[in-house]
C-alpha cells in the first residue's frame, strides 16, 4: 500500500477515536453535571474541540506538507526523465523557501545542457552536412543498398532496400540479414569476405526471385560490410528463352557447315563426268537448303533478343508528356497534354528518343507547329494519339517512317525496332469532328492504375552506424544495457477483456527502439478479423466496429508476420499480462511462441514510485508530458507509441537507483505488486 494511504489511514483512524472518545466524555460530563443550555453549549464545544483541531491539522499538514512533497516528488521524476521538461511545480507549502534554490539548481543544470548540447552542434556540423549528402544520394539511388556490421546487423538500408523489402515484417535497422535473407550461403560469404575490400558476387533465390548480391567489406573499424542487389528474374528467363534455342541450333550449323564443306571439296576434286559427281551435287543442294533453314530460325531467335521487352518498364503517362514539353520548350512545335492520365509499360528513353525524332518528320509533312498528345485506354493496351488539326498522314508515308534511325551513329535503332520492342504498330486515323487526325501507337497496358504518391515523405531514417557498437547477438541478454536493448513495444485493443472466455484480438500495434532511440518509421500496425461480433462497449473504447475488420485477416494469419517484426527483441507492454495473454493463448494453437522477456511499464513505474497513486497510461503520460496525438488514444499504434516514449522516460530513473541491465530491471519489476488479467 502507497504510504501516503497508510498515513491518511492512521489520521482517520486517529481522528475517529478522538472523536468518539470525546463524545463519550461529553456525553458523560452532561448526564453528571446537568448544565443549563448555554453551559451545555459551552461544554460540548470544549469536547469537541480536540477532533476538530485533529481534523484541521491534517488538512493543514496535507496543504502545506505532503501535497508540496508529492508535486516535489513528481518534478524530480521529471527531471530525471527528461532535463527539458517544462511546467514545473513550483515549491509550495512549507517547501516554498526552496524555490529559489530549486529554480537556480533546476536553471542551472539545463543551462549546463544547452552549453553541452551547443558545443555538440558546433563540433558536429560538419558531419551532419556530410551525412545529409550522403543520405541524399542515397535516396535517389535505384539499386538496393544494405550495410551490415561484423554480427550481420543491418546499420543502413536506403529507400530502393525498403521498396525492396516492403512487404517483409522484418525489415528494419538492427535486424539481423538472416530475417531478411534466410540463405545460408549468403551468410557464409559474408563471414569469408576478404578484408581488403575486394568484391564478391553470389547468385541468389529468394521468394522465386533471382537475386545478383555483390558484396564487399568496406574499410572501417568495424568491419562492416556493403550488399548491392539487383533482381535479374526478367533477365534470367530472358537469357533461358533465347539460350536453349541457340543450344539446339550453333551444333546443327556445325555439323552441316562441316558436311557442306567436306561436300564442296569433294566436288572440286572429281572428274566432270564422274558418277558420284551428281550425288555431290545433290547432297550439297541438300545441306545448302538444310543450313537456309536453320539460318532463318537463328535470325528469328536474333530477332526476339533484339524485341525482348525485359527493358520495359511502368511508365506514368504524365512523366513522358512533361518529358516531352521540356524537350520541345525552346523548339518551334508546341505540344499539349490532353486527356486522362494513364500507366502504360515502355522502354521510356527508347520511347522518348523516337519520338524526338517522329514529330519533326511529322510536323515537315502536314506542315502543323501545334499538336496534342493524349492516352487513351485500349483492350490490354494505351494508346499514344499524337492529335494535329488537318488530315490524316497515309500509310505508305508512315511505312516509309520506319526506317528512321533514331541517331546518326552507326547501328542506330530504328522506329521500327522501337515499335517491334514494344510489340507495337502504327497507323493514321481521322478524328470523330473530321477536322482533325491523330497519329496511334498502341502500347502494353500495365497493372497499376492509381496516381503516383508526389507527397512529400518525411525524412526517413535508414542509418544508424552506433547499432555496430552494441553488443553480439549471441550475448547474455539479461546482462545488456536497458539503453541498448533492442525492444519491441506493443500493444493490443481486444473484444472485451475476458480473455479466457472467448474474448480475442481485433488490433495489434508495435514499434521498434533501437539503441535507446525510437524508430518511427518502423511499425507494425495490423487490424484483425475475431471472428465474432465486437461488442459495442468494445467499440466505445477503440472505435473498431465489425465492418472495420470484416477484410481483415484471421490471427492466425497475423501471429507469425507480429513474430517475424518481433525477432529478437524484448517485448514491452503497459499492463504486459493482459497483452501477453492476448496474444500467447492464440499463439500457442498457431505454433507462434513469444519466449523472449517482457518490460511492464505499469510495473516498473509502480516499482519506482510506490509512493504515488496512479500508474495508468493516461496519468504517467500526463506526469511525463507525453502528448497523444488527436484520434490515437486506444488505438493500438497510438498507445504502444506512448508506451514506447514512457519507457525510454523510466530509463534515466532506473539508472539512477543503480538498475542498469535488463536483468535487474526484470528483479524489479518482479517486486511491484500485479494484477491477474484475463
Amino acid at each position: 500500500m502507497p504510504k501516503r494511504q497508510f498515513l491518511l489511514g492512521i489520521w482517520m483512524l486517529a481522528t475517529g477515536l478522538i472523536t468518539f472518545a470525546a463524545i463519550l466524555f461529553g456525553a458523560l460530563l452532561d448526564s453528571q453535571l446537568t448544565p443549563n443550555p448555554s453551559s451545555r453549549i459551552m461544554l460540548w464545544a470544549a469536547v469537541l474541540l480536540a477532533p476538530t483541531t485533529m481534523l484541521l491539522i491534517g488538512f493543514w499538514l496535507e496543504y502545506k506538507l505532503f501535497s508540496p512533497l508529492r508535486h516535489l516528488q513528481i518534478q524530480f521524476a521529471r527531471l530525471a526523465a527528461n532535463p527539458d521538461a517544462k511546467d514545473d511545480f513550483k515549491p509550495e507549502g512549507w517547501l516554498s523557501g526552496l524555490s529559489n534554490d530549486f529554480s537556480r539548481l533546476r536553471e542551472g543544470w539545463r543551462s549546463d545542457r544547452e552549453l553541452l548540447s551547443s558545443a555538440r552542434e558546433e563540433g558536429a556540423r560538419d558531419a551532419a552536412r556530410i551525412r545529409h549528402e550522403l543520405e541524399a544520394v542515397l535516396a535517389v539511388l535505384d539499386t538496393p543498398l544494405l550495410l551490415c556490421d561484423k554480427h550481420q546487423r543491418v546499420l543502413m538500408l536506403n529507400p530502393a532496400a525498403k521498396a525492396f523489402f516492403s512487404d517483409h515484417p522484418a525489415l528494419g535497422l538492427g535486424r539481423h540479414l538472416q530475417q531478411l535473407l534466410p540463405l545460408p550461403n549468403l551468410t557464409e560469404a559474408l563471414k569469408k569476405l576478404p578484408t581488403d575490400g575486394s568484391p564478391r558476387q553470389l547468385l541468389l533465390h529468394h521468394e522465386e526471385r533471382w537475386l545478383r548480391c555483390d558484396l564487399r567489406r568496406v574499410r572501417a573499424n568495424q568491419g562492416e560490410a556493403l550488399l548491392t542487389l539487383t533482381d535479374t528474374t526478367d533477365t534470367h528467363e530472358s537469357h533461358q528463352r533465347w539460350r536453349q534455342p541457340l543450344a539446339q541450333l550453333l551444333p546443327e550449323l556445325r555439323g552441316h557447315t562441316a558436311s557442306l564443306t567436306t561436300t564442296a571439296e569433294a566436288l572440286s576434286g572429281s572428274a566432270p563426268d564422274s558418277d558420284i559427281r551428281p550425288k555431290l551435287e545433290t547432297a550439297m543442294h541438300e545441306e545448302t537448303r538444310i543450313l537456309g533453314d536453320l539460318i532463318d530460325q537463328l535470325s528469328r531467335v536474333l530477332e526476339s533478343l533484339q524485341l525482348d521487352q525485359t527493358c520495359l518498364s511502368d511508365t506514368w503517362s504524365v512523366d513522358l508528356t512533361s518529358a516531352m514539353t521540356d524537350l520541345w520548350e525552346d523548339k518551334a512545335i508546341n505540344i499539349t497534354p490532353i486527356g486522362i492520365p494513364a500507366w502504360f509499360s515502355a522502354d521510356s528513353p527508347t520511347l522518348l528518343a523516337m519520338l524526338e525524332v517522329l514529330l519533326p518528320t511529322l510536323s515537315d509533312s502536314v506542315a502543323i507547329k501545334a499538336f496534342d498528345i493524349e492516352f487513351c485506354l485500349g483492350n490490354k493496351r494505351i494508346y499514344l494519339d499524337l492529335v494535329w488539326e488537318g488530315q490524316p498522314v497515309a500509310q505508305h508515308t508512315l511505312e516509309s517512317w520506319r526506317s528512321l534511325p533514331l541517331s546518326e551513329q552507326p547501328l542506330a535503332p530504328r522506329i521500327s525496332d522501337v515499335l517491334s520492342q514494344h510489340n507495337s504498330d502504327w497507323w493514321c486515323l481521322p478524328d470523330h469532328d473530321r477536322e482533325h487526325a491523330r497519329l496511334r501507337i498502341p502500347l502494353p497496358a500495365t497493372d497499376r492504375y492509381a496516381e503516383p504518391d508526389r507527397k512529400t515523405q518525411p525524412r526517413p531514417e535508414f542509418h544508424d552506424f552506433s547499432i555496430a557498437e552494441l553488443p553480439p547477438p549471441d550475448s547474455e541478454l539479461g546482462s545488456c544495457l536497458l539503453k541498448q536493448l533492442e525492444m519491441a513495444v506493443f500493444d493490443t485493443e481486444t473484444t472485451g477483456l475476458k480473455l479466457r472466455d472467448g474474448d480475442t484480438v481485433v488490433s495489434i500495434g508495435a514499434c521498434r527502439i533501437i539503441n535507446g532511440r525510437l524508430r518511427a518509421n518502423e511499425h507494425f500496425d495490423q487490424r484483425v478479423n475475431p471472428g465474432m461480433p465486437i461488442p459495442a462497449e468494445s467499440t466505445r473504447i477503440h472505435g473498431l466496429n465489425d465492418d472495420d475488420v470484416r477484410d481483415a485477416p484471421p490471427l492466425a494469419v497475423v501471429l507469425p508476420r507480429f513474430r517475424n517484426y518481433v525477432g529478437q527483441a524484448v517485448l514491452v507492454a503497459h499492463n504486459a499480462a493482459f497483452d501477453i495473454l492476448a496474444i500467447n493463448l492464440p499463439g500457442q494453437e498457431a505454433g507462434v511462441h513469444f519466449d523472449m522477456p517482457v518490460l511492464d511499464t505499469l510495473l516498473l513505474s509502480r516499482a519506482i514510485d510506490p509512493d504515488l497513486e496512479e500508474h495508468g497510461l493516461d496519468a504517467l503520460s500526463e506526469r511525463f508530458q507525453i502528448t497523444f496525438p488527436a484520434g490515437t488514444r486506444h488505438t493500438a499504434l497510438g498507445d504502444a507509441r506512448v508506451t514506447a516514449e514512457l519507457i525510454l522516460n523510466l530509463i534515466p530513473r532506473l539508472e539512477a537507483r543503480g538498475i542498469h541491465t535488463l536483468q535487474q530491471a526484470l528483479e524489479l519489476q518482479a517486486t511491484a505488486e500485479s494484477v491477474r488479467v484475463g
